[in-house]
C-alpha cells in the first residue's frame, strides 16, 4: 500500500502542471484578501475584483505556472465568481471584452509583422548595417537604438508601433547576429540589454512630444483644465519644455542599464569588419526584402498620419488598422505565409495574458476601486498637514506607481490623473503649480517602464525571451526612478529658465 501511495505522489509532482509551494502562497493571499472585511467606499463585487487582480500579478510574479495560464485562471475565477456580472453569460462577456480592444490586437499584428523582417533577410541586413555603423562596442549599439527611437518618436503616435512593431524586430535581429538567442540560452550575451534599452527608451521619448503616444493629447487636456487654462500646451510648447530632461535620459538610460544589466559582450573589435563582410555576402537587396523594406515605409507613412496631414483629417488611419494592412500585403504577396502566422506562439500567448491583464484592469475602473484608491489619497494629504514639496512628490509617485494595477497608460490617465492634478493644483502654492504639472505630464508616460504589461510595447519585447521577468521589474523600477529624479532636477531647472515656475 506503501509503495503504491508513493508511487501516487510521484506521479502527481510529474503530472501537475504547478509548483506546489507557490501554488500554495498565491491561494492564501486570495483566501486572505477576500476573508478580510470590505473597505469603506468599496463595493463588495469592487473588493472581489481587486482581489483577483492582486492574486493574478502574484501568481505572475511567483511563477505558479505560465503567464498564459494565470490569465486564464483568473478569467475563469471571475466568471464562476460572478464578480462583475450577475449572470453567467454576463460574466464571461466580461472576462472576453478585450479580445475586441484594438490595442491588443496591435500588439498581436506587430508580432506578425516582424516575422516579415526575419524570413526575407531583411532583419538581418539592417542588423549587419547598424553593426558595420556602430558595432565596436555593444554599448554604441544601444545608443544607436535610442537615437532611432527618437527620431522616430515625434511622428508616430503609437508608442507600441514605434517600439514594438518598428524597432524591436531591428533590435532582435542585430542580438540574432551576434548570436544571442533567447532559444540557445544565449540571450545575456546581448540580447538582453539591447532589448531593454529598445524598451525604455521608448517610455523617455513618449513623454517628449505630445505626438509620441496617444494618451498625451488627454494628458495635455486635462492639464489645460486643472490649471484653469494657464498651462496650456501647444505642440511645440511641450515638446520644449521636455527636450533637455528627454535629451538628458535618454543619454542616461543606456548606461546605467549597461551598469545594471551589463551584455556578457562588450566589445567587439572584430564585429565592423565581420559585418561588412556578411553584407557582401549577402549581396543586392532582394524582391521580398523589396517588398519587405516597402511595406515598412508604408507601415510608417501611415502610422505617422502622412496622408491626413496632406490630404485632410479624413484620411487618419487607427494604428491597428494601419497594422492589419501592413500584415495583409505581408500575405498577399507571399512574404510571409499563413503557416507562418499561426506558428507564432509568441503572439497568441501574448493576445491571452496581456488581454486578460487589460481587461481586470477595466473592470476594476468600473467597479468604483480606481476612484476609491484616488479618494484615499486625495483625503489623506489633504489632512496630513504635510509641506507643499512632499505633498507633490507623493502625488508624483503614487500616480507613478500605481501603474502595477494598470495594463494600459490610457486607462490609467483616464481614472487617475485629472483626480490628481485638481488635487495638486488646490494644494500647491501657484508659482510652483507649473513644476508639478510638467512633473505629472513626464509621470505618464514614464510610468510605462514598471512592468511588462505597463504598455502596449512591453509584451512585445517581454515576450520576446531576452529579460527575465525579475530582470524586468527590477530594472524597471530603477530606471523609473532614475528618470523621474533627470526629470525632477535638469527637467525643474529647464522649466525655471522657460518661466513655468
Amino acid at each position: 500500500m506503501s509503495g503504491r501511495i508513493a508511487s501516487l505522489i510521484q506521479h502527481i509532482r510529474e503530472a501537475v502542471p504547478f509548483r506546489p509551494i507557490p501554488a500554495a502562497i498565491t491561494t492564501v493571499v486570495l483566501v486572505v484578501l477576500l476573508a478580510l472585511p470590505v473597505p469603506e467606499g468599496l463595493t463588495p463585487n469592487g473588493w472581489d475584483m481587486l482581489a483577483i487582480f492582486l492574486t493574478t500579478i502574484v501568481a505572475i510574479i511567483l511563477k505558479v505556472m505560465p503567464i498564459g495560464v494565470m490569465a486564464l485562471m483568473a478569467m475563469t475565477v471571475m466568471t464562476i465568481s460572478k464578480v462583475t456580472s450577475p449572470t453567467s453569460k454576463g460574466a464571461v462577456s466580461d472576462a472576453l471584452s478585450s479580445f475586441s480592444n484594438p490595442l491588443i490586437w496591435l500588439i498581436v499584428i506587430s508580432i506578425l509583422i516582424s516575422l516579415g523582417l526575419k524570413k526575407t533577410g531583411l532583419g538581418r541586413r539592417l542588423g549587419m548595417l547598424f553593426i558595420a555603423a556602430l558595432g565596436k562596442r555593444t554599448i554604441g549599439i544601444g545608443y544607436g537604438l535610442t537615437l532611432c527611437e527618437f527620431l522616430l518618436s515625434p511622428v508616430m503616435p503609437s508608442n507600441t508601433a514605434r517600439g514594438g512593431g518598428v524597432m524591436h524586430p531591428i533590435m532582435k535581429s542585430i542580438a540574432n547576429a551576434f548570436g544571442s538567442d533567447p532559444a540557445k540560452g544565449t540571450e545575456k550575451k546581448v540580447g538582453t540589454y539591447l532589448a531593454l534599452v529598445n524598451y525604455h527608451a521608448n517610455p523617455i521619448t513618449s513623454a517628449m512630444f505630445i505626438t509620441a503616444t496617444a494618451p498625451n493629447p488627454l494628458v495635455q487636456s486635462f492639464v489645460t483644465k486643472a490649471t484653469g487654462g494657464k498651462i496650456d500646451l501647444s505642440w511645440m510648447d511641450w515638446a520644449t519644455a521636455m527636450l533637455v530632461p528627454g535629451l538628458i535620459a535618454l543619454l542616461v538610460m543606456p548606461l546605467v542599464i549597461y551598469l545594471v544589466s551589463p551584455p556578457e559582450l562588450k566589445h567587439t573589435p572584430d564585429a565592423v569588419t565581420f559585418a561588412k563582410s556578411e553584407l557582401k555576402q549577402m549581396g543586392p537587396v532582394t524582391h521580398r526584402e523589396g517588398i519587405m523594406l516597402a511595406t515598412f515605409g508604408l507601415l510608417l507613412l501611415l502610422w505617422a498620419n502622412v496622408p491626413a496631414m496632406i490630404f485632410g483629417s479624413a484620411w487618419t488611419m487607427d494604428a491597428t488598422a494601419v497594422a492589419l494592412v501592413g500584415l495583409f500585403v505581408l500575405l498577399i504577396t507571399g512574404t510571409i505565409d499563413w503557416q507562418d502566422v499561426l506558428g507564432e506562439k509568441s503572439a497568441w500567448d501574448t493576445l491571452i495574458w496581456f488581454g486578460a491583464l487589460v481587461m481586470m484592469a477595466e473592470e476594476l475602473n468600473k467597479l468604483g476601486v480606481i476612484t476609491w484608491f484616488s479618494n484615499l489619497v486625495q483625503g489623506g494629504i489633504a489632512s496630513s498637514g504635510m509641506s507643499w514639496g512632499m505633498a507633490a512628490t507623493v502625488l508624483v509617485l503614487v500616480f507613478t506607481l500605481t501603474h502595477y494595477i494598470f495594463a494600459s497608460t490610457t486607462a490609467h490617465i483616464s481614472a487617475m490623473m485629472m483626480a490628481l492634478l485638481t488635487v495638486g493644483a488646490a494644494l500647491i502654492p501657484a508659482e510652483y503649480v507649473g513644476f508639478y504639472m510638467l512633473m505629472m505630464i513626464a509621470a505618464s508616460s514614464l510610468m510605462m517602464t514598471l512592468t511588462h504589461y505597463a504598455t502596449g510595447t512591453s509584451p512585445i519585447i517581454f515576450g520576446s525571451g531576452y529579460v527575465s521577468m525579475e530582470r524586468w521589474w527590477a530594472v524597471g523600477l530603477l530606471m523609473c526612478l532614475v528618470e523621474l529624479a533627470v526629470f525632477a532636477v535638469a527637467g525643474g531647472l529647464w522649466w525655471k529658465v522657460l518661466g513655468y515656475w
